[in-house]
């Protein structure tokens, strides 16, 4: 086994395939400052932490400054340089034809916050010294109450190569049918020649929890055929307005079975520890962290 694949395999670290994919789309030093440190060295030390959920104090040594590789990830969660590696990412995925859009299913899946995650501030302090620091602060920081105690949502759409092209981060005991649209929104992918990004696929599969009249009115409008079975209740009520009972929703079986596409997603994101487990008491540095998740199962051929 060579070097670099022997890495990956151990510590989730990216091959030389993985970093070639990768290294284009990276941030570049600019300005005046001292010169970052080898981006792939901190890049391995983040996903090491993200695979085995270990304290930031305790990554070896081969990563350099464990001080370095959190500022790092935080700061990139905080403006945005993850999600933007991950579009490009995704954008060379979809020219390569690597992305299904034939249908793209959503669901989510509720994680558990560590006591520490608690806690937070909520309110930004009057001198944080950066104006990074301050940045994406929620009151709520997307934690929430639910039977399991303090729980984190995180809902995603998936599509047929088990990668997700979108992703949020929600309190534990949101509902899910209100949070369909905002997930579907985020499917933004970057043409690479130009023009407007690819935010519609064919079709949407759900569960039934997803089968609200709103929701319907937006794929409607979208041009997107839903696969969303019917509640019992929202069958009936149609049935007894006779003619005037309004659409009755076209069901595919067929087509309804591929939402487990994106239960194997979520199981994939999930094997790593600090997304299964949150540990995180900022809301956007959560949300970075299942972004590299993410980022992860799309580097991947």
């Amino acid at each position: 086994m060579q070097g670099g694949s022997f890495r990956s395999w151990w510590g989730g670290e990216l091959t030389d395939a993985e970093w070639a994919r990768l290294e284009p789309h990276l941030p570049r030093n600019v300005g005046r400052g001292r010169r970052w440190k080898s981006h792939r060295r901190v890049v391995d030390g983040i996903l090491f932490r993200l695979r085995t959920g270990i304290p930031w104090r305790d990554l070896p040594t081969r990563f350099g400054s464990w001080e370095t590789v959190y500022e790092r990830h935080r700061r990139w969660s905080a403006d945005g340089t993850w999600e933007r590696m991950l579009r490009a990412v995704q954008a060379d995925a979809d020219a390569e034809g690597r992305i299904d859009w034939l249908m793209v299913s959503v669901d989510s899946t509720v994680c558990r916050a560590q006591q520490h995650a608690a806690g937070a501030r909520r309110k930004a302090p009057r001198n944080p010294g950066t104006r990074i620091r301050s940045a994406q602060h929620r009151p709520d920081e997307g934690l929430g109450r639910s039977r399991g105690g303090l729980t984190t949502k995180i809902r995603l759409a998936g599509e047929g190569g088990l990668r997700p092209p979108a992703l949020l981060v929600t309190p534990g005991q949101s509902g899910d049918a209100p949070r369909m649209i905002p997930v579907l929104d985020r499917v933004r992918v970057p043409r690479p020649a130009g023009g407007r990004p690819r935010t519609s696929p064919g079709h949407l599969s759900g569960g039934k929890a997803y089968g609200s009249r709103r929701n319907h009115r937006c794929l409607r409008r979208r041009h997107i055929k839903p696969t969303i079975p019917e509640r019992r209740d929202q069958r009936t009520h149609r049935r007894n307005r006779d003619s005037k009972g309004g659409r009755s929703t076209d069901f595919n079986h067929a087509q309804h079975a591929r939402p487990n596409e994106v239960e194997r997603t979520i199981n994939r994101i999930g094997g790593s520890r600090t997304v299964a487990t949150r540990h995180n008491k900022r809301a956007y540095v959560c949300h970075g962290t299942v972004t590299v998740a993410a980022l992860r199962r799309w580097l991947r051929p």
